[in-house]
């Protein structure tokens, strides 16, 4: 259908995008008796809103009904196409307006996200006198993305992946509309390719309105097919963005699979990460890390594991060495798990940040010029392999920190093992710290 005002063609998923709610399928969360933009517009009350959601969930359609239920004069940009010089001179003519006709300006901005917060904080004093309701759109979590006074001066809305049911009912719409989408071209959508086509929007309805378009072109009419389907959507492209949150959230699936001995979900988010184009070196550093972290001392062995298959990966590179880093996550799923090192480092970063200056004992000081033998700098040194023990009673903590511990090898793995050998250490050294203080054992 060409555009009145460009005279190119409008996008199916444009066309039949809903101007009133009754049209509107899905986020049902936030409409309905007594959800959030209901009691909104029930109290004839708009505020400034962040819309957090995925790509084609309707973050755009949301805010453009109630721009237009409201009543209220709008400007809608993109913070990727537009400048903020641009932005402020809108908001100048919005302060105007409030001034003369005591109503605000809707401004919303698509990817509000890639504004810095420098130009973000500009919004600031216009939200504040009401000049403006601000409406902004996300992909990302506003939590890291939006500076902080400005999430304080407006509500965020959580959009959600559209469900197979509401994507299904878009659909049945675009084929059934003969005004804006394909109802006056005699086509039925077989059953099978309708299920095709909402698997691979991955709720997404812009998705899958633009795959329904083009596989209806490819039909001409009658019946559209699974195979227009599949040759409309050559390739299946997971949601992902290697600086986005959905970046954070696989790591994170990744990792806590490991953590959790599951093998399987571990390939699992592995293949994601890589069939998504994620750097193999970065899930290769982020394992390397898992095996210090996680697993620690009950498997030594499993850093050395990762590091080899990083190197595995380097060498060989994709598609090959992905099978190294494949060998990995199953070696560090199935290994056992410990973080008592982990914990225990950072119990020891504790104290020394409460106590940076302990003194080190003049015993164990390394007397590098006269002076400093002559104070006593290593005096009373002993020499652990002139013992048959090889170790000494010697103290080598800070006074102040005699008999503190902070590692405990926990009972899995090779910590177990590590726990008898500093219980013999340990028996040993109270032998000889009595023999060294002229008492018995």
């Amino acid at each position: 259908m060409p555009d009145s005002k460009t005279g190119t063609l409008v996008p199916l998923a444009e066309r039949m995008r809903p101007e009133d709610f009754d049209r509107l399928h899905g986020q049902d969360h936030l409409l309905g008796k007594g959800k959030i933009l209901t009691q909104l517009i029930e109290s004839n009350r708009l505020v400034s809103l962040i819309f957090w959601g995925p790509p084609g969930s309707g973050k755009t359609t949301l805010a453009t009904m109630l721009a237009r239920l409201f009543d209220l004069p709008s400007t809608f940009f993109s913070a990727v196409l537009s400048g903020i010089k641009e932005v402020k001179e809108v908001m100048a003519r919005a302060e105007s307006h409030r001034r003369l006709y005591g109503k605000p300006t809707v401004i919303f901005i698509d990817e509000i996200h890639r504004f810095n917060k420098a130009q973000q904080g500009a919004f600031l004093p216009y939200v504040e006198r009401g000049d403006v309701i601000l409406f902004g759109s996300t992909t990302e979590n506003p939590s890291f993305e939006v500076i902080a006074p400005l999430l304080s001066r407006t509500r965020v809305l959580v959009l959600q992946p559209l469900s197979d049911e509401a994507l299904g009912r878009i659909l049945d719409d675009a084929l059934a509309d003969g005004k804006n989408g394909l109802g006056g071209r005699d086509l039925t959508l077989d059953p099978a390719a309708r299920t095709l086509i909402i698997e691979q929007s991955n709720g997404d309805a812009r998705r899958g309105l633009n795959t329904l378009e083009l596989a209806a072109d490819l039909a001409g009419s009658g019946t559209i097919r699974p195979e227009h389907v599949q040759e409309a959507q050559q390739k299946r492209m997971l949601l992902y963005d290697k600086n986005g949150e959905e970046h954070y959230n696989l790591i994170s699936a990744l990792h806590k699979s490991l953590r959790n001995s599951d093998v399987d979900a571990s390939l699992y988010w592995l293949a994601r990460m890589l069939y998504a184009g994620e750097d193999p070196l970065y899930i290769a550093r982020r394992m390397v890390r898992f095996a210090s972290e996680d697993i620690g001392l009950a498997d030594p062995q499993a850093l050395d594991m990762t590091l080899r298959a990083k190197e595995a990966y380097e060498f060989l590179g994709s598609p090959e060495g992905d099978l190294a880093l494949a060998e990995a996550a199953v070696y560090l799923a199935a290994a056992p798990k410990s973080n008592r090192v982990y914990e225990a480092f950072g119990n020891v970063q504790q104290d020394v940040e409460q106590r940076p200056h302990e003194p080190v004992p003049m015993t164990i000081r390394n007397a590098v010029t006269k002076l400093m033998k002559e104070v006593g700098y290593g005096k009373g040194y002993a020499y652990a392999h002139d013992r048959a023990e090889g170790t000494t009673g010697m103290e080598t903590l800070p006074d102040r920190l005699v008999g503190r511990t902070w590692y405990e090898p926990g009972p899995f793995g090779f910590e177990k093992e590590i726990r008898k050998r500093m219980d013999w250490w340990a028996g040993i050294k109270a032998r000889l710290k009595a023999e060294r203080k002229g008492e018995e054992p």
